[in-house]
């Protein structure tokens, strides 16, 4: 009776649903279509008039696409399993499966620690994240945005730097000493052992607008005994001959818009004239200091592919006074003078890695005295005009090199004009992934005190090639060679041959051990000389 029963209820239960489906107005009736199996087995959802959704991804059997009946009759069972209780990005789950670990959004700054001994303070992710922000370094200041990183130094020996500010600083010192065999570069020469300490900084802002970039250097030679009682020498020598050097500069450019930018420069140079030069005089007690200060200012602007820059320029070289042997000073007014002039320049990116430009210059010296000590005015007018290229072709040639002519003309009627071929170059070429080649040109015409002799057209070239044994051992090799005209009354000729190994052990200190040659072939009897130099010494950066 309970099975007949059973039956007979289950019998109207079904009757009275397919009752209600068939006269339901608003129901939709099933066909053989769509219960029909398709070549997959059974029509896909999209065919299908059954929703088939589900709380964990998959589709759910028993929902009309109307969303107003349900009804499992003519859907395939689905042996997906089944959501768990209480399954959540978190929380219990009765399955027991293992969940993802949801990944931190781009850039998303590391927790803070509020103090020693606290657990760290999440951080939540923000909504949006438009570009990687950096993650905080050491030494960012609380509500201030978090620090860059330091860039990743390509050289594992090299000098990585650190933060003043908002300029990434390097500073280095190398302390040093050897034997040079004639310091005084004198016909018959006469040896000393010396010392050298050689200073140097280098900042650059790290700015996205604007710029400046600082570079110091500076170094002392002194030398263990002095020359004055030799009588063996040709040429008049000082009691001593150390010498101090130092060339700074600091650059800045200040950008107004997209193509328009002022650039500018403050520099000084701090030396000695070079041993054998005829500008020294006789019976000197050591050699007399110049000073050379200059600025710079100018406009650049960029006009498609042209661009065109102005800058005007003022210079001032000044020398103490010189300290004779006898006791007594001697004035160096005569060879004080200021130096202005412009620089208009023209260039054109021509392909990627090639920019031509051409460059003129005009400038005009005035002296202190209206006349030298040997009686001649000074005062000049020049400039030059060259044209050149620069280069950057896939970082293996970069540099630039041009080619010009040079004159000036002198006040004294006595005093011919000087003029000759310019050159100047700085080129780096990176032959292969550890050896580097250096080109450096320069064309000079100089100022001189010798009587009638207009002036002196200097030029130099240098070869430089560095070579890596090691990431830790670097030797490099230097030629050079170099003329000084003085209008016919003197010729020299310079050559120099240089030698450096270079122990790197570690980011900080280096060893540095170098040989050179220098020669001075002269057309004046007596006036060349060669010396070889041997140093030693230890550089400390960081």
């Amino acid at each position: 009776m309970r099975a007949v029963a059973a039956g007979f209820v289950a019998t109207a239960s079904l009757g009275m649903v397919l009752s209600a489906a068939a006269t339901s107005a608003e129901a939709q009736t099933l066909t053989a279509d769509m219960l029909a199996p398709s070549q997959g087995g059974f029509a896909p959802a999209a065919q299908s008039p059954l929703r088939r959704t589900a709380d964990n991804g998959y589709d759910r059997v028993g929902e009309l696409r109307t969303g107003r009946a349900s009804s499992r009759i003519g859907n395939p069972p689905i042996y997906a399993v089944a959501a768990a209780a209480g399954a959540a990005d978190t929380g219990f789950d009765s399955l027991n499966r293992k969940r993802r670990k949801p990944k931190p959004y781009p850039g998303t700054p590391q927790p803070k620690f509020v103090g020693p001994g606290n657990p760290p303070v999440p951080t939540p992710p923000p909504a949006r994240v438009t570009a990687p922000v950096a993650p905080a370094v050491a030494g960012s200041v609380a509500g201030q945005p978090p620090r860059r990183r330091l860039k990743v130094e390509d050289d594992p020996f090299g000098n990585v730097g650190f933060h003043t500010g908002s300029f990434l600083t390097k500073a280095a010192v190398e302390v040093g000493g050897g034997y040079d065999s004639n310091p005084g570069r004198l016909n018959t020469p006469k040896g000393s052992a010396f010392y050298k300490v050689s200073p140097e900084l280098q900042a650059v802002s790290d700015w996205s607008r604007h710029a400046v970039a600082v570079d110091l250097r500076g170094s002392f030679t002194g030398y263990d005994r002095t020359f004055a009682s030799d009588t063996n020498f040709v040429s008049p020598v000082p009691t001593r001959i150390d010498r101090p050097d130092f060339t700074g500069k600091v650059d800045g450019r200040l950008d107004v818009t997209r193509d328009t930018r002022i650039n500018s420069q403050l520099r000084l140079r701090v030396g000695t004239d070079n041993p054998g030069s005829p500008n020294i005089q006789v019976g000197l007690a050591k050699y007399p200091l110049f000073a050379t200060s200059g600025a710079t200012l100018g406009v650049e602007q960029d006009i498609n592919r042209l661009q065109v820059s102005l800058s005007g320029t003022v210079d001032h070289t000044a020398y103490q006074n010189s300290t004779l042997t006898d006791g007594t000073t001697s004035t160096n007014d005569d060879r004080n003078f200021n130096q202005y002039g412009g620089i208009a320049r023209v260039s054109y990116d021509l392909m990627p890695g090639l920019k031509p430009f051409t460059e003129v210059e005009a400038d005009s010296r005035t002296h202190q005295t209206a006349f030298d000590r040997s009686g001649y005015a000074r005062n000049s007018t020049g400039g030059y005009a060259k044209a050149g290229t620069t280069f950057e072709f896939s970082r293996l040639l970069t540099g630039e090199i041009a080619a010009g002519y040079a004159l000036r003309n002198y006040e004294d009627a006595r005093l011919s004009q000087m003029k000759g071929l310019l050159t100047s170059a700085s080129l780096v070429w990176a032959a292969s992934g550890l050896t580097t080649v250096r080109l450096n040109a320069t064309s000079s015409i100089d100022e001189t005190t010798l009587p009638g002799v207009s002036g002196a057209l200097s030029r130099d070239y240098a070869l430089t090639v560095d070579h890596a044994f090691r990431r830790w051992l670097i030797g490099t090799a230097k030629i050079g060679y170099g003329t000084s005209d003085y209008g016919g009354a003197r010729f020299d000729k310079r050559y120099f041959a240089e030698a450096d190994l270079v122990y790197k052990l570690s980011r900080t200190f280096h060893i540095k051990a170098s040989v050179r040659r220098d020669w001075l072939d002269s057309s004046i009897v007596g006036a060349s000389s060669s010396g070889t130099i041997v140093m030693l010494g230890l550089r400390v950066q960081r």
